[in-house]
This record gives C-alpha cells, sequence and structure tokens, in this order.
C-alpha cells in the first residue's frame, strides 16, 4: 500500500534526485514544478528528457507537472492571456516530453469580477484538456484555497458550488479531480462536502497535508485538525483505489506519515 503514495517534489532539488530518493524510500509517484532551476523548462534538453526517462522507468515511478498556482488561469486581459495558455501549453508539451501521465490543472483568481474571471477560466481549462486529449496526459483540476473575506484576490474554484462550475462545463476522460482536503477544511462543508458532492470516481490524485481550518497552511498531518482516519475511511468505502501525494514537511516527515496513513489503507 505504501506504493500508493507520492509527493511534492522540492523545487531546488533536481527531479533526478527526487526520483531516485523515490525509489529508495518506496514512493511511486511525483509532482513536480518545472518554472525554476534546476527544474525549469529550458533547462531539459534532449539527453537529460533521456534520463529523466530513463530513471522513472528503471524505478517505476510517475511523474507529472504541476504548474504555478500563481499564474491566473482566469485572465482575460489581452496578451496576459495569451501568455497564460503559451505558460500552460509549454508546461503539458515538457510532460509529453518526459513521458508524464498527468499536468495540474488551476481555476485561477478572481479580483471580484466574477464572471469574467470564472468564464475566461473555464475557456482556458477547457483549451487546454483538449490539447491534452492529443497528448494523452491527464489533466488533474484541484480544488483552490479560501483567501480571507478581505483579501484582495480569492481563488476559484475554492468552494463546492465553484468546483461544481468546472466539472459541470467540462466533460473529458482526461479530466480528472486533484482532490485537495486541506483547502476543502477552510470551508463550511469541508472535505466531506466535496466527497459528497463529488465521490470518488473522477478522482485523480487526493492531495494531503493539515491545517486548522483558518488559513492556507501545510502543516504535517496531526498539527493542525483534518480528521485522517475519517478521511482515509471515507475513500476506502467509496473504492477509491488511486495515490495520495504528500504536501509537508522534511524528508523524513514524509516516510514516516506516509507509512501511518498506509495502515489506514
Amino acid at each position: 500500500m505504501k506504493y500508493r503514495f507520492g509527493f511534492d517534489a522540492p523545487k531546488q532539488k533536481p527531479i533526478e534526485e527526487s526520483i531516485r530518493w523515490a525509489a529508495e524510500n518506496g514512493f511511486g509517484y511525483i509532482d513536480f514544478q518545472a518554472d525554476v532551476p534546476p527544474n525549469n523548462i529550458a533547462a531539459f534538453d534532449a539527453t537529460r528528457v533521456r534520463t529523466v526517462r530513463a530513471l522513472c522507468e528503471t524505478h517505476d515511478i510517475a511523474i507529472g507537472i504541476h504548474p504555478s498556482s500563481a499564474i491566473n488561469n482566469a485572465e482575460y486581459t489581452p496578451i496576459m492571456s495569451e501568455a497564460v495558455d503559451a505558460y500552460l501549453f509549454a508546461n503539458l508539451d515538457l510532460a509529453e516530453r518526459l513521458g508524464c501521465g498527468w499536468l495540474i490543472g488551476h481555476g485561477g483568481y478572481h479580483f471580484g469580477d466574477i464572471v469574467q474571471r470564472r468564464d475566461a477560466a473555464i475557456a482556458r481549462i477547457q483549451r487546454l484538456v483538449d490539447k491534452a486529449e492529443q497528448a494523452e496526459i491527464v489533466i488533474f483540476f484541484e480544488n483552490h484555497n479560501r483567501e480571507p473575506e478581505h483579501a484582495e484576490i480569492h481563488y476559484i474554484p475554492h468552494n463546492v458550488e465553484e468546483t461544481r462550475w468546472f466539472f459541470d462545463a467540462m466533460a473529458s476522460p482526461y479530466l480528472k479531480w486533484a482532490f485537495n482536503v486541506a483547502h476543502g477544511h477552510l470551508v463550511p462543508e469541508g472535505w466531506q462536502g466535496f466527497l459528497d458532492t463529488f465521490g470518488a470516481e473522477n478522482i485523480g490524485q487526493v492531495r494531503l497535508n493539515d491545517n486548522t481550518g483558518e488559513y492556507e497552511i501545510h502543516l504535517v498531518p496531526g498539527e493542525g485538525t483534518i480528521d485522517f482516519a475519517a478521511l482515509f475511511a471515507q475513500l476506502k468505502e467509496r473504492g477509491y483505489e488511486g495515490w495520495f501525494s504528500l504536501g509537508f514537511g522534511d524528508d523524513a516527515d514524509k516516510v514516516r506519515v506516509r507509512d501511518e496513513f498506509a495502515r489506514y489503507l
């Protein structure tokens, strides 16, 4: 069961090192970001691509790319809107070259102009899914975190209602849900409300870290208030057989908590 767990790769570490560490410690999946050195998109020439693919094949590790949520997928301003598309397509192209199985998708954020941003985000994710179908790479669409009430920006989708906007508008075998449990813990309906609404059938990955329900922070499980035993029981009851991505702590934390969580399975 421990091989059903993966992690968010450290940004400062070459992805090759993360693959080797995953193999040595019994992890089967890695999310990594391709924005900054040493893993920025331009750093992957043909030789490095062959190396990464060979490491993944040798160690039976699946990798995917997690583009930055700071890039606003709800952008509609001319020039900037085209730049966001180019950014996502460049990440998708790298994912295809590396043999990745997935790319994380985000809705973006608004400044009170909700309808315009929502429509722009849905159209953008649809364009991304269309290209992902051709590349045979799955888009894992993530529910965002809630920002404080008086913050200038607010992520979409951050609750069940907004998440439904996206999944009601699009249908594709290459669009699945990246179920972020900690983000769900920040809204009144909780992670339970997300699971009751969307079920487990279309989950591509479950993203795990802890928080206190107050604001976005990546605590090690046990440091916050999420009931992980109840979560795993729910997922098991609903027949979820996919994988879990750990986004917290240091290497030792990941191994220790992974082993604890594996017992729930």
